[in-house]
């Protein structure tokens, strides 16, 4: 039976360069898949520079888990791979062919097979990264069992894109994949929308999942409030994730028995000339995307939103989890008195500016600026104003910054992830990372447990 859940704490940041409702085919030079997108993987190379793949090509596979594997989304040459400090592998790029050539899985109808085929088929194709798992967001075990499976069919963060949109016209392939992930779990499949009518119907029309509703603010959209609201996780309990494009990634998977790393990508922020939705593969480079569609000016390119993303230069990629990419105005400037000043058109949460006189549904041009310095950690009682779970997240943050494992679990660890912490960290006046601390958090954790 479906719910319909409200969401009263949190707060929306309604930011300039919404993206156009409509979707423009493109094609990129170059593709890359990025181990540091894994968190928890520790990748070992099957390739070399110069090696012809195939989209679907196994490219590396988990050092401690090598039934996990990482395949390519396009056929080309591999192109470089890079390294870090201590040779850490950071990305391995691959030029495109013109012409796609696929590895081939075989067609299947999941109704019919057996769970083990299933992940068999997942495992082999590269396709089973994009499930991942609560407690600690990491790719899901498939040794596990989990006791649910969630899909968040919304985004509420900044600018987000409208998975309505990016899924409309694709029935079949969502149906597929949810018929594929029905076979995976003993419990319910879990389809969150937002409240109100899909115009697509493809989520509406989904059979054999649980529907539930969210109206209320950001982070409403974020699977982990999701789960606090429908089915908390407790010690030893474990819970899969995942987006609706990865949803369709799989019903493609069965439907044409191969890899197709299909991804509709959001580009918006207020230095975007004209935002719009491209469809393109996974780990698409995004220097064609920008190209001549920037304002003048120091910017910030993000791999997702303005609150989670990831930092890439003009010549990056987009994230494997990512269906967005913001563009901001860099903030590298000191602002004279800025905290004197009355802050006309400044958006602030603690209603520190007037913002009310702005209108409610003004949009604003916030740039990355941090407008002050770390400071002693502050107890304002504002963090439990945008932080939905029951869950006190100030006692938990020092909990982690203290090792305090045993607090850590009596305090909630196992239900959180750093981007159900990103609005704590946007409104925190100290100026802490928080979300840096809550992955520490959930990596000792994690250490501890295994």
């Amino acid at each position: 039976m479906s719910k319909t859940i409200t969401i009263k704490q949190g707060l929306n940041i309604n930011l300039q360069g919404e993206a156009e409702k409509t979707i423009t085919e493109f094609e990129a030079d170059h593709y890359a898949i990025k181990p540091i997108d894994f968190h928890g993987v520790f990748p070992k190379l099957l390739v070399h520079e110069g090696d012809k793949v195939k989209a679907g090509t196994q490219i590396f596979y988990d050092k401690y888990r090598d039934n996990i594997k990482f395949s390519s989304p396009v056929s080309g040459t591999i192109k470089e791979i890079r390294r870090g400090a201590k040779r850490v592998l950071l990305e391995v790029s691959i030029e495109a062919d013109k012409e796609q050539a696929y590895v081939e899985f075989g067609i299947a109808d999941p109704n019919s097979l057996q769970r083990e085929a299933i992940i068999e088929k997942l495992l082999e194709s590269g396709v089973w990264p994009v499930i991942r798992q609560r407690p600690y967001t990491v790719i899901a075990n498939p040794k596990d069992e989990p006791k649910a499976i969630f899909v968040s069919g919304f985004d509420t963060s900044p600018l987000a894109p409208d998975f309505d949109l990016i899924v409309h016209g694709q029935g079949k392939a969502f149906q597929v994949g949810i018929d594929a992930l029905k076979k995976l779990t003993p419990g319910i499949i879990h389809l969150n929308l937002a409240s109100g009518d899909a115009t697509s119907k493809v989520f509406t029309n989904t059979k054999g999942a649980q529907i539930n509703y969210f109206k209320g603010p950001h982070p409403a959209g974020n699977v982990g409030t999701q789960i606090n609201k429908i089915d908390p996780i407790n010690k030893g309990e474990v819970i899969w994730h995942l987006r609706p494009q990865d949803v369709l990634t799989i019903g493609r998977l069965f439907i044409e028995g191969k890899f197709n790393a299909e991804r509709v990508i959001a580009v918006t922020g207020s230095e975007v000339l004209k935002p719009r939705y491209f469809k393109t593969k996974i780990g698409a480079s995004i220097s064609k995307m920008i190209a001549g569609n920037t304002r003048d000016g120091k910017v910030r390119y993000i791999s997702g939103n303005a609150l989670t993303g990831q930092r890439v230069d003009k010549n990056g990629f987009v994230g494997f989890y990512d269906s967005q990419l913001t563009v901001l105005p860099e903030g590298d400037y000191y602002e004279m008195f800025g905290w004197a000043l009355p802050g006309f058109g400044k958006f602030s949460f603690s209603k520190s500016f007037p913002i009310f006189l702005n209108g409610k549904n003004k949009k604003f041009r916030l740039d990355t600026n941090l407008h002050g310095g770390p400071r002693a950690l502050v107890m304002t009682g504002e963090m439990e104003k945008v932080f939905p779970f029951d869950i006190y997240p100030m006692q938990l943050i020092k909990s982690i910054i203290i090792e305090d494992i045993d607090a850590m679990e009596n305090l909630g660890i196992y239900e959180v992830d750093e981007e159900d912490f990103a609005l704590v960290e946007y409104i925190d006046t100290s100026k802490t990372e928080v979300q840096t601390i809550v992955r520490q958090g959930i990596d000792i954790m994690r250490k501890e447990m295994s």
